[in-house]
């Protein structure tokens, strides 16, 4: 089927029109026309991030940084060269749910940049000599993190929620699953995942439709679909047993955080979560702020986060606090959040939380790379790229009854991660026996 007979679905959105296409190998090219730069930014996303390392934790991201290094037809410095020698931008990244290929270059260079992508993704060499400069990277980096506190803290929560479960895993990985990666495994996880079938193509800039798609076409149209069935992510259950991880280390302050198991995106109370989330820790007028630090001065830093995953994510509050602060800390951490069960947002909190969490919404999709990066994500995550429209009006709607109705459901169990001196946790555990 030739591009100019193929079905484009065209989806009006507020102030955004995109244009899905299915290729006849499956690849998904999402096209979103902006005139008004002379930039076209793309991602390419392939459902095989760090949640399909298995055992081998750390392998996404290892193959992130090699995958650049080396195709068969080109070096890894003629790689470089040819990016450099028109201003573009190619990069690759891992996250839990996905990887991703990012591209930026002005439009005349799109159809040569986009060509190295499909050189990038379909014919890696994974040199010998950069992935064992790039794991002994990796390893440095490991080693850097298991001395930052607040990454200790978030780790051993992580665990503590999810367990057995692939988002327990750091991305980054372990030394002692790193040390033992090899190019053996990143061209087996390549010819495993890397298929037309498990790829969406995010583009937003100065390109039509019809001309991005042909592009498209040219580069990845003759990348056939592997006989092999594509391998099933199988995910273990859930539960809430919250339970507290404390690990003693010689710092200037102590990290409390506490975390629950909230709703992925799917669910009908994600909506409800991240705006609790926003209304609690974004930014300094947010309730953590304000309360704990500006009117009680506990916090070196507060905030709360609550990611977009495929599958259940975590919902966290935390704090950088002075070692003496540490128990007092981790009670009106608590108890801020149990506020939210207690007591309803009056109406004009709730639509203060409303605006701010849209504004900061709306500001995330000004740019070509913001715009291909947002609608490209939610597609690959199976929100499809309406949920931009769904999300917004859902947010609108939440009355103060339905926030509290949430808070109530998910964050009154906390599990509990404290990082600090010896004897401040240790007046932790005491504090949490009594």
């Amino acid at each position: 089927m030739t591009t100019d007979n193929r079905q484009i679905d065209t989806l009006l959105l507020p102030n955004q029109t995109i244009k899905r296409t299915v290729l006849d190998n499956g690849i998904v090219v999402l096209v979103a026309e902006n005139l008004a730069a002379d930039i076209i930014a793309t991602r390419i996303f392939v459902r095989a991030g760090s949640c399909w390392d298995g055992m081998q934790s750390g392998l996404a991201h290892l193959l992130s940084a090699v995958l650049t290094k080396g195709t068969v037809q080109l070096s890894s410095w003629e790689i470089a060269e040819q990016v450099e020698s028109v201003g573009a931008h190619l990069s690759a990244d891992a996250a839990a749910d996905y990887f991703l290929l990012s591209l930026k270059t002005v439009s005349a260079d799109f159809a040569e940049i986009l060509a190295l992508a499909g050189q990038l993704l379909r014919s890696p060499t994974f040199p010998e000599i950069e992935v064992e400069l790039e794991q002994r990277l990796a390893l440095q980096d490991i080693r850097s993190q298991q001395e930052q506190p607040l990454t200790i803290a978030f780790e051993q929560l992580r665990q503590a929620i999810y367990k057995n479960h692939p988002y327990a895993s750091s991305g980054l990985g372990y030394e002692a699953t790193v040390s033992q990666l090899g190019r053996n495994d990143l061209q087996r996880h390549h010819q495993t995942y890397f298929r037309p079938d498990n790829l969406v193509i995010s583009i937003a800039g100065r390109v039509t439709t019809i001309d991005a798609v042909t592009l498209v076409e040219q580069v990845f149209g003759d990348w056939q679909i592997s006989e092999t069935p594509l391998p099933t992510l199988t995910l273990p259950p859930l539960g809430v047993q919250p339970e507290q991880r404390i690990t003693s280390q010689n710092t200037q302050q102590s990290i409390v955080m506490l975390g629950y198991l909230a709703p992925s995106a799917q669910d009908a109370d994600y909506a409800a979560l991240k705006l609790l989330a926003n209304y609690l820790g974004n930014g300094l007028s947010s309730r953590l702020f304000v309360e704990l630090r500006e009117k009680r001065g506990l916090a070196y830093e507060v905030s709360a986060f609550y990611p977009t995953r495929q599958a259940p994510a975590n919902f966290v509050v935390y704090m950088g606090t002075a070692p003496e602060n540490t128990v007092i800390a981790l009670l009106g951490l608590q108890t801020e959040v149990e506020l939210l069960c207690s007591e309803k947002l009056s109406e004009a909190t709730l639509q203060a939380a409303k605006n701010k969490l849209l504004g900061q919404y709306a500001l995330s999709k000004q740019t070509n790379a913001q715009i291909a990066q947002l609608f490209g994500w939610y597609e690959t995550l199976g929100l499809g790229v309406t949920f931009d429209t769904h999300f917004q009006q859902e947010i609108m709607s939440l009355t103060a009854a339905q926030l509290q109705q949430a808070a109530c459901q998910y964050l009154l169990k906390p599990y509990v991660s404290v990082v600090g001196p010896e004897a401040a946790v240790n007046l932790t555990l005491e504090t949490s026996r009594n």
